[in-house]
């Protein structure tokens, strides 16, 4: 075997939670050319990834005949010897299916699973393990299925060089106007897709305790559409000074500054992945919803290093989603111990 594609072509925190399994790939097959199949907005977080090759670009229209086609046809050239869908849908299925692939991976679920000739049973809609163990299964399963033992990786999964890390430092220290000398505490306040979030005064008042408790300085992260959320939670942080960090060099020039955070606090969503790729310790705050529950979408970091919160167990939707019942006072007999453990370790 000499060349796989590996498709993740969802979100941001679905992919980042796959590059256990694409470590595991790469290492227990060092010579075995890896390619992922993502959306271009994925694929420089892709092109980061120390364990793949290459990258094949989807389409962002997947009911586009034309463009199903290109990717197909770039597929097929590449002559792969096997494929894993981490993610599947009817897209998924057909497109690799149609790719004349010899040996086609994907967990056992939906009708079209007849189109893959080796499946994997998991029942990913319980919940029962984090979507990071889900994927490393099927990449076990996959190695199994062709002899091949597996090398158990471990964290960090994405990493800079010391060299990189202290560029970047300087320059966000310059742009921001912060001091090298503290801790830096990143805080993401939006979330995307179906993630919810907390308040701005939720927010507020966990972080002005924070900082009344520790050194840090506060850096609001915002990607396109959050910085109006961003500038208004700053407003309202009094105990120390909080900036604003809403333009960036794109996506990999953005995960260079996560990895210069001493703490990445969000809800479940994208940035907060990243920061668990590159072992930042990590806060999350998520709905009580079985299918986004912290077990299921914990980051990737080591353990001891992630923090989980959820509102109360509810019946309704609506009150599982809502992160407004999470107490933030009770919150913070565990996060401010969290805090000064990690930081003075």
């Amino acid at each position: 075997m000499k060349k796989i594609l590996v498709v993740r072509n969802d979100k941001i925190g679905d992919f980042m939670v796959c590059f256990p399994a694409f470590a595991m790939l790469k290492q227990s097959m060092p010579n075995v050319e890896i390619t992922a199949l993502v959306p271009s907005y994925t694929a420089p977080l892709a092109e980061l990834c120390p364990s793949i090759d290459n990258v094949i670009i989807d389409t962002p229209n997947k009911k586009d005949n034309t463009e199903f086609n290109r990717v197909l046809q770039e597929v097929k050239n590449a002559q792969f010897d096997a494929v894993i869908c981490f993610v599947s849908d009817w897209y998924n299925a057909k497109l690799t299916w149609k790719s004349g692939i010899k040996h086609r991976l994907a967990p056992a679920t939906k009708v079209f699973q007849f189109l893959y000739n080796q499946r994997l049973t998991q029942r990913r809609s319980q919940s029962a393990k984090a979507e990071s163990e889900y994927n490393l299964d099927l990449a076990r399963a996959f190695l199994q299925k062709h002899h091949i033992a597996a090398v158990e990786p471990k964290p960090p999964y994405l990493q800079f060089s010391e060299n990189e890390i202290a560029l970047q430092k300087a320059k966000l220290a310059k742009h921001l106007q912060i001091s090298t000398t503290c801790k830096w505490l990143f805080v993401h306040a939006s979330t995307g897709g179906s993630a919810t979030s907390l308040s701005i005064e939720q927010y507020a008042q966990m972080l002005n305790c924070i900082a009344n408790e520790t050194n840090c300085e506060i850096v609001l992260t915002a990607g396109k559409g959050e910085s109006e959320k961003a500038h208004q939670l700053a407003a309202k942080i009094t105990a120390t000074k909080a900036v604003v960090y809403d333009k960036n060099d794109g996506l990999q020039d953005f995960t260079r500054s996560i990895a210069c955070a001493d703490l990445f606090i969000a809800g479940s969503t994208g940035p907060l992945h990243i920061a668990g790729a590159l072992n930042v310790p990590t806060i999350g705050f998520y709905p009580s919803r079985l299918s986004a529950l912290p077990r299921r979408w914990r980051p990737i970091n080591a353990e001891g290093k992630h923090l989980a919160f959820m509102p109360p167990e509810a019946k309704t939707k609506v009150q599982q989603m809502n992160l407004g019942l999470i107490s933030i006072p009770e919150a913070l007999k565990t996060i401010v111990p969290f805090v000064k453990n990690i930081w003075n370790s």
